[in-house]
């Protein structure tokens, strides 16, 4: 059985080959992207960067939130603090949590979208 869905014979564009690899970011590039992606693949973390697009909040109010407990979050954070995601403030023996940058923002609102449909 033949597949349809590859091309007939090897013909390879040149020009379209150097336009797309003119465009393409260095392999550390996708290497990161990737290892963005597997961070973003446990529910638990997505919950948490979620709560954290709302407001700062301190470790043992986001384990209420998510009804686990602190020490699970706990290690949720570290993951996400490792990939530079979150960031935190003490603020006495509170450890409060933010977003390290806006762009998981546009993430979070792109995995809702898809959703959605």
């Amino acid at each position: 059985m033949k597949d349809n869905d590859i091309c007939d014979i090897q013909c390879i564009n040149e020009n379209s080959v150097k336009g797309v690899k003119s465009q393409m970011p260095q392999d550390e590039t996708f290497q990161l992207i990737s290892d963005h992606f597997k961070v973003l693949s446990d529910p638990t973390r997505v919950k948490i960067l979620y709560a954290l697009t709302q407001k700062e909040i301190c470790v043992c109010d986001l384990a209420a939130v998510l009804e686990i407990t602190d020490s699970a979050v706990s290690h949720q954070l570290r993951l996400l603090r490792d990939k530079d995601l979150v960031k935190f403030r003490k603020e006495g023996k509170m450890a409060y949590y933010s977003l390290s940058n806006n762009d998981i923002i546009d993430m979070i609102k792109m995995g809702n979208n898809i959703a959605e449909r």
